[in-house]
């Protein structure tokens, strides 16, 4: 079973892209303490109409709850391969916005 729960404030805005075949894709950075000093990063992504509302909904410093899976990517770079780990995500909870984007401003959580 490959099944991830992590939480914490996005890093940046979101970036979306689409494929060749028209499926979009957003993606950004989660900032979540990993120990007591330390702050650690993960990548996020995610497909389609979780894409969709990633992209209208969340921004930078949102807080939000991600279920998803772990998944590597592994490339080379200067004759050294590199790795990074990163979370497709199967579901996201928004725990804190500023409300932008939503059409009643309530800053309610708001699972998708």
């Amino acid at each position: 079973m490959n099944t991830c729960i992590i939480s914490g404030n996005l890093g940046a805005d979101p970036e979306s892209v689409f494929t060749a075949e028209g499926t979009q894709i957003a993606s950004f950075n989660i900032a979540f303490r990993s120990s007591k000093d330390k702050t650690s990063w993960v990548k996020v992504s995610c497909f389609n109409r979780l894409a969709e509302v990633v992209d209208k909904y969340l921004h930078k410093g949102a807080k939000v709850a991600v279920v998803g899976m772990l998944d590597q990517d592994k490339w080379e770079k200067d004759g050294a391969t590199r790795i990074a780990h990163k979370v497709i995500a199967n579901s996201i909870e928004f725990i804190r916005t500023d409300g932008r984007g939503f059409d009643n401003g309530d800053d309610d959580d708001i699972p998708i």
